[in-house]
């Protein structure tokens, strides 16, 4: 039997391993020219499998690696939201602290935008620096406050109510505060049931393994013609329906 399927297995495994968190902090002046998401290429393992063993492999191939783009992808955006909001938090900080001096809300918006920008550039500071340019210029600071909505909805409370702004901006950074703290106590406790799915859903693996290794050859079955193929497509699919369902499951728990 071909050892292609496998190796392009475990270059896929490589390219995708997660990247330690120093390379994340890293500016963006500084990283390599090719540091891009290699998920992508996980697309080429069932057009590899097809090639070598099969229709039957390469659908299986295909639905793990429709999974495993899909989690990199719902991982990425929630890593996304998370660095956004632990931005916002740090821009409401820095305009309290400005506007408890007694500086004026578009002074304080200003400041916050320049503090963020000092790390490198944001959506959350440039839309903070467009808030405080339109409220500079006459005109409404709130208008296309696109990601920054809650802070937009409390200046213009403040503007239309005479609302104190620092007030509503203290209670938001302290429900967002306080929401983060929550995810962050609820994804440490969904660790274990996390970890226990996916052992669940590699142990498929492990079993064909120990079977290889003890000579009854299951892999020969699975990639060969005949119901082998079709038990591999089956298992592949219930294993990758579990992972979905876990992550739904987690999902829900989060919301």
């Amino acid at each position: 039997m071909s050892v292609a399927p496998l190796l392009a297995a475990v270059g896929a495994a490589v390219l995708l391993w997660p990247r330690p968190a120093v390379f994340r902090r890293l500016p963006a002046t500084v990283r390599r020219p090719y540091d891009v998401d290699p998920a992508w290429m996980i697309a080429a393992v069932p057009v590899v499998a097809l090639s070598v063993a099969g229709p039957a492999p390469a659908l299986a191939a295909g639905l793990v690696a429709a999974t495993v783009i899909g989690v990199r992808r719902r991982a990425a955006r929630r890593s996304a939201a998370d660095r956004r909001d632990a931005l916002v938090r740090r821009a409401l900080s820095v305009m309290i602290a400005e506007m408890s001096v007694g500086a004026p809300i578009v002074h304080a918006c200003r400041s916050a935008a320049d503090e963020l920008a000092r790390d490198g550039p944001s959506a959350v500071a440039d839309e903070l620096a467009r808030m405080a340019a339109r409220a500079e210029l006459g005109g409404d600071p709130v208008d296309g406050a696109a990601g920054l909505d809650r802070l937009a909805s409390a200046w213009a409370a403040s503007s239309g109510r005479g609302l104190p702004m620092i007030d509503l901006m203290q209670s938001l950074r302290a429900d967002l505060t306080a929401r983060a703290e929550h995810r962050s106590r609820t994804t440490a406790g969904l660790a274990g049931p996390r970890a226990t799915a996916t052992v669940l859903a590699l142990l498929p693996v492990l079993g064909i393994g120990l079977g290889q290794a003890m000579g009854a050859r299951p892999l020969a079955v699975l990639v060969g013609p005949g119901v082998g193929g079709i038990l591999l497509v089956v298992g592949t699919g219930l294993a990758v329906a579990g992972v979905w369902w876990t992550i739904a499951i987690t999902d829900k728990v989060l919301r």
